[in-house]
């Protein structure tokens, strides 16, 4: 629904700012530039669309690979201490405690075809505990956040876009992605935990919390200390080993489960084909009423309001043009994708503000999108705290993702 008001808003607000300079300004260029953008870019999103069949279907076969070799089942084993004592109400034989482990581990990895599915199997089961059909209990809001918050280990649409529209190195966004949904995460986990009393200083949380902080705090300090020139460059490597050695793990875990293969990874492989055609309308779409939103000049307004703003203050404006793909992405993930796009195709994907955009990209999730879903399938109505939680850990995403592009890219 958010989406359908956005598409609508895009299109009128360019309408109006177009008949403004037509009719005070005697711009006669500006209705002929509106419909010309249609039509670039519907074919803009058609030949993305389909230049994602190849990458998409190459990694969605490698994830099936490493779906049926059990990572998802390791990655479970790893977090389901740290997990359990952020739902302390779920007893601890309960079925749900499956359910959420496996969402979240396939969250991680990025298999969210795999991911929903179990997500909606959780919030059902958690329904289940649920002492107020109606009212959103804690466990559920933990959950939510979890989610809503973007935990990601291997963000593969965005490296598959980057790829696409021939980024040099389209994982250099990687380890800046990493660490953004990282504080993303950690700040969801703290907001909710603050709301509902649970004890930071339980030993286990402090075990992962902590050990997970210093992890990062030593990345964040070593390309902190490097030469600006060489941050890029070790990042990238970086980057491309633990990538490429994930698809090693894959295949290794695969021999010893001992599947097929070859037949494992057709079967994930024709799942991408799918999953590139069926988007096509859909970004489409959106890059059109983008389109027509930034050449009747809204979109410069924006960016150069939010940009005075920041000047005001005495700060770089360089991240500015990035803002809109973290202004849509609470609201919408094909929004937010197509606005991701159309900063990479503006400024340029290897640009600063189409790596940052990139990274906001993939730093959090569709906040106000998976409260509705999640909740809507089970008809919960009063979300108490959930969205302002949410809400919290997209901010820290967001501002980790600047910070950090600075780093890695200023």
């Amino acid at each position: 629904m958010a989406l359908n008001y956005i598409w609508v808003f895009f299109f009128l607000c360019a309408f109006v700012i177009a008949l403004v300079r037509l009719i005070f300004f005697g711009d006669t260029e500006i209705f002929p530039a509106l419909m010309n953008s249609t039509f670039v870019n519907a074919k803009t999103g058609f030949e993305i669309s389909l230049g994602l069949t190849g990458v998409m279907t190459l990694w969605l076969g490698l994830m099936k690979v490493g779906e049926k070799g059990g990572m998802v089942a390791i990655l479970s084993k790893i977090v389901g201490p740290f997990f359990r004592k952020l739902f302390p109400d779920i007893p601890a034989d309960h079925p749900v405690n499956g359910s959420i482990m496996m969402n979240l581990a396939a969250n991680m990895l990025g298999l969210d075809n795999a991911a929903t599915p179990m997500g909606l199997k959780a919030m059902t089961q958690l329904q289940e505990l649920n002492p107020k059909k109606d009212i959103a209990s804690n466990s559920m809001i933990m959950f939510l956040v979890l989610n809503t918050s973007g935990l990601t280990l291997i963000p593969i649409s965005v490296m598959v876009y980057r790829a696409q529209l021939g980024a040099a190195d389209p994982s250099d966004i990687f380890l800046p992605i990493l660490l953004s949904t990282f504080f993303s995460t950690m700040a969801g986990i703290i907001a909710v935990s603050l709301y509902q009393k649970i004890n930071l200083f339980n030993k286990v949380i402090i075990a992962y919390m902590g050990g997970l902080s210093l992890f990062i705090a030593g990345i964040i300090y070593l390309f902190s200390v490097l030469p600006q020139e060489k941050v890029s460059v070790y990042s990238s490597v970086a980057a491309n080993v633990i990538l490429f050695s994930l698809i090693i793990s894959f295949i290794v875990l695969g021999l010893r489960k001992k599947i097929h293969i070859y037949d494992t990874f057709i079967e994930g492989a024709k799942e991408g084909f799918g999953i590139a055609i069926k988007i096509i309308p859909f970004l489409v779409a959106i890059l059109v009423a983008i389109g027509v939103f930034r050449v009747s000049g809204a979109m410069d307004y924006l960016i150069d309001g939010i940009a005075y703003l920041v000047q005001l203050v005495g700060l770089n404006t360089d991240f500015v043009p990035a803002l809109p793909t973290a202004f849509m992405k609470p609201l919408s993930g094909s929004g937010a994708r197509g606005v991701m796009l159309e900063t990479m195709n503006t400024y340029g994907v290897d640009s600063f503000a189409g790596r940052l955009s990139s990274t906001m990209q993939g730093a959090t999730d569709t906040t106000f999108y998976i409260i509705a879903v999640y909740f809507g399938s089970v008809a919960v109505k009063n979300t108490r705290y959930a969205i302002t939680a949410g809400l919290i850990a997209d901010l820290a995403g967001v501002i980790a993702a600047i910070f950090i592009a600075y780093l890695f890219f200023g």
